[in-house]
This record gives structure tokens, sequence and C-alpha cells, in this order.
């Protein structure tokens, strides 16, 4: 199992947390997520591909596949059984964020860490 934070509002570090929980869920293995503050509101954007077309440092045809791509983990992974991806009960409540349908939920950090007590934990 792995266990990934969610913590960066960079684009290209939610792209790197995304791919490894898309990547393991696919696997078969669970995969658990919790974005909190910076990762949340780029998870709830309905405009992500747009944010992600101002991703600086990427080419225009690279703008383009990066922004096409991060939608497509982030739509993936909701879809995936294995993959479970929250949002930080915290960051919910000291934002404001919505959280729809989007995610599975709002959890605390003390309960995510004891959901992945065997997991290993990246922070991105």
């Amino acid at each position: 199992m792995i266990a990934v934070i969610l913590a960066s509002e960079r684009l290209d570090r939610l792209y790197t947390g995304l791919s490894l929980l898309v990547s393991t869920a696919a696997e078969g293995e669970p995969a658990l997520g919790l974005a909190t503050f910076g990762a949340l509101g780029p998870l709830l954007d309905d405009s992500l591909h747009d944010r992600a077309l101002r991703t600086p440092g990427l080419s225009e045809t690279g703008r383009a596949t990066f922004a096409r791509s991060l939608v497509a983990l982030r739509d993936t992974a909701a879809e995936l059984p294995d993959c479970r991806i929250w949002a930080c009960a915290a960051a919910v409540e000291t934002t404001g964020a919505e959280v729809g349908g989007r995610l599975d939920g709002v959890l605390s950090t003390p309960r995510f860490l004891r959901a992945a007590a065997d997991a290993r934990l990246v922070v991105v």
C-alpha cells in the first residue's frame, strides 16, 4: 500500500503525487491520498486544465500535454476502486473548500495516518 500526502499547490508536484497513486492502484494495490492546503484547491478546480496551461517552465506543446495528462490522472484516480483521496479536515475547515463528490470525503490527518499505518508514506 502507498499513502500520499498531496501538500503542494505546484501542479508538477500534484502530477507526481497523482501518478504515484494511479500507478499503484492500477496494479491492484491500495493507494490512499490526503489533499492538504496547497493541493486541495487544484484538485477541486473545475478549471484545472486551464490552470495547468499556465504552468511555467514548459513549452507550449508541453503545457497542453501536461494539462491533459494532469486532468486525466485526477479523473482516473477518482475511478479506480483501489484509489481513495480525501480532503484534509483542517484544510477544508480553514479554507471553506467545498469537496462535493470529487473526493472520497473529508478526513483528519491523524485518521489518515492510522488508515495508512502499514503504507509507504510519500509527501509531495
